[in-house]
Formats: structure tokens, sequence, C-alpha cells
């Protein structure tokens, strides 16, 4: 963040009151260059003539419908543990309900209701494309969803009743989330503001500001989401989209292919090879298209994939068991490695390892490997990714066969 944008943060307000003319409470200039995407704004009566566009009974009876998508969260205030379930519901559902401390929540409700889509006329600022949808939630007192972070813009807009809004405008605020829930909750939530939301008033938050909504009695509130897919989706479906036309004939290529020096590596000349048969992705840096090549390698038409051993090795255990045994590898279980600096990466049924040359040669050279060499030569960090190799099923220990038995048929 430049000096610049650290100054207009400082001095931009977090609360505001909006006007019959600027219902931004501001130009959609300045609120786009102060606050979208950037921090949280606080707009009062933003929508005040809003409160009736659906009812409770209008949004149960939605979440009755199969093609809807809709939630219902309890949450049980003495023990603070959320419970998660999923539509499409029974009416005898609403009935069995406790009379607090829930919330129904139903997504797309623009696509069904024409008096919640209006409620998108005023974000036309916005380019139609950003826009996802309309969430509406209706809450009994203390219902609420935990403390989360959306990953997109939201606009949430109180319809009927009342509802208490704590955020936290801390850029270095954690992130992690609570392994005791459904929901993707907050382990940890150190509020920076908090407000009581009026019908029609309106909080804007940017992508990953944390934040928690109580409801104060019966409430409802609209829920305007933004479309923001992440770059891994955006990779994926681009990738799709340029394999789609591309023949089952066009395919990687090396009539230049020169004797291999070690059978297992992935060396330079094929890396090359790969950036030339991926013209869209030449500007890849050379480490990311190696990670990627050869997990993606080491994992192409695999039939089969190695199963866990049933009783786990510790590195101590096979150090003691390795003189005697040879490492045999999983036919199911393709290898690679290539260099990383003086190291090595190894890959395994696609995942990467890091290793020495030496041990990453060893590993992908022979299916039958002599234990008694790789015990002297591989070192603490060696053994203890052998063991897990072997733990994951990539390899088994067999024990050597004695002279005599190998003479004998």
């Amino acid at each position: 963040m430049s000096r610049k944008q650290v100054s207009q943060r400082a001095s931009s307000a977090i609360e505001i009151r909006a006007t019959r003319s600027q219902p931004l409470g501001m130009p959609p200039a300045r609120f786009l260059r102060d606050y979208w995407q950037k921090r949280p704004l606080l707009i009062r009566a933003a929508f005040p003539h809003f409160h009736n566009a659906t009812t409770p009974e209008d949004l149960a009876g939605l979440a009755c419908e199969e093609a809807a998508l809709s939630r219902i969260v309890l949450h049980d205030p003495k023990s603070d543990r959320y419970t998660l379930k999923n539509g499409p519901f029974k009416e005898r559902a609403f009935a069995r309900l406790p009379k607090t401390h829930w919330t129904l929540l139903v997504q797309d409700v623009d696509k069904w209701d024409m008096d919640v889509a209006a409620l998108l006329d005023r974000f036309a600022f916005v380019p139609g494309w950003r826009v996802e949808d309309v969430m509406v939630s209706y809450a009994t007192d203390g219902g609420g969803v935990g403390a989360h972070v959306d990953n997109y813009d939201v606009f949430l807009v109180q319809g009927r009743g009342r509802r208490r809004w704590r955020i936290s405008d801390d850029p270095s605020a954690p992130k992690d989330f609570r392994p005791d829930a459904d929901l993707k909750l907050l382990r940890s939530f150190a509020p920076t503001h908090a407000w009581i939301l009026e019908p029609g008033d309106a909080l804007y938050l940017p992508p990953g500001v944390p934040h928690e909504g109580t409801a104060l009695g019966e409430c409802m509130t609209f829920s305007v989401g933004m479309r923001a897919p992440s770059r891994s989706e955006l990779l994926f479906d681009f990738a799709e989209f340029i394999a789609e036309p591309l023949r089952e004939e066009q395919r990687y290529t090396d009539a230049d292919l020169a004797p291999a020096a070690d059978v297992g590596e992935i060396d330079g000349a094929a890396l090359a090879r790969v950036r030339a048969a991926l013209p869209q992705f030449a500007a890849i840096d050379p480490t990311t298209l190696r990670h990627w090549f050869g997990a993606f390698i080491t994992r192409y038409r695999a039939a089969n994939s190695a199963a866990p051993a049933g009783k786990p090795v510790t590195s101590a255990q096979l150090t003691q068991r390795l003189p005697q045994s040879v490492l045999f590898r999983n036919p199911w279980s393709r290898v690679a490695w290539s260099r990383a600096g003086r190291g090595a990466d190894l890959f395994v049924a696609g995942e990467r390892f890091g290793c020495t040359q030496d041990l990453a040669r060893r590993l992908t050279g022979a299916r039958e490997i002599d234990g008694a060499a790789l015990v002297r030569q591989s070192g603490a960090a060696g053994l203890a990714l052998i063991a897990e190799l072997v733990n994951a099923g990539h390899y088994t220990l067999l024990r050597k066969r004695s002279p005599a038995a190998r003479s004998n048929p």
C-alpha cells in the first residue's frame, strides 16, 4: 500500500449517512476509489423503503422448493456450538425449531422474487457481471452464523428488525478456522467496530474482513454478494477452454531426444519441450513449470494408486531392517526427479518431496534398491523420507534372498 493510499485510508470515514440523491452517501466514483476492495463502510439509511421486499413466510416457502439453495444454522449459546442443516425443508421442520438462536438463509432470492431483484438496480455502478446474487436471511433473536470472512465484496442491507454487526478492520487479524464446526468459522475474533443496523442501513465489506452478525429480535438481512472467481478457478477454466479445440494427435513430442543421462531425471531439454507444447503459458516461471510437470507426469493416466501400509514403520525401525532388505517400488507408483539447485525434487505419484540428487537417482533408477546402500548414504532426512514413502505404500521392504535361494529355481 502506497503512502497516498495509507493517508486516504486514515482520512476516510467508516460511517456515513445516505441522501436521496446519493444512496452511498457519496458519488459512486468516490466510493469505488476510497472503499471498494479497500475498507468497510456503514451507510445509514441507504435503502429506507426496502424492508418489505419479502416476508419471513415467503422466504420459508422458498426454502421448501427443491430448486432453491437453503440452509438453517442453529446456535447453542451455552456451548457456542453451531449446527448446519441443508434444504430443501419440509414445512413441519420450521415448527420444530427453537424459539431463538437460529437463522434461515436462502441464496439467489433475486432469481425468484422480482421485488428483491429490484434491489440490484441500486448497484448499477458495479458491472452487472460482477453481481452474484441476493441472499436473504431470516433470524430469530440471537440468531447468527458466527464470526467468519467472505472472499468477495458484500453489501449487507438490513430489512426488517435490527441486527448487531461486529467487524475487525485490522489487516493482521488471524483468519484460521474452528475445527469443531460445519461452517468455516473463525477460531478467534477481536472486533474493532460494532454497530446496530436499523431497517434500510447497509454495511459494505470488502473481501477478507472478519465479521459477525447477531439478530436483536426477529430480523431479515439482504446480502448482495459480488462474483469473484479464485485464481485457481480462472486457471482451470482457461485451461479447459484452451484444451477444448486441440486434437488428440497433438501431443508432447521429442523427435530430438538424446540418450538419457539418468533414466529418472526430468532434464532441461524435456522441460523446454513442455514449454513449447504450451505456448499459452510461455511466461510461466521455470520452477512452477517444473513443479507442475513433475507432479502431472507421475500421476498421468494412473489406473490405480498405492494403498498405505497396514503397519507404519518408523525411521528407527527402517534403519534396522534396511540392511537385510531390498526396497521394492510399487508398480503403480510412477516416479521422476528434477534438479532443484544443489538438491532435487522427487515426484512420486503426483506428490513432490525434497531430497538429495543422489537419493532421487536411487529411488527412481531401479525397481529394487539395495537397502544396505541406502542406510549408508541416505542420512537421517533421507531415511525419514523413505519411511514416509514406505508408509504411503509407494515402496515395500522385502527381505533379501540368500545366494542359494537365488540359484535354485
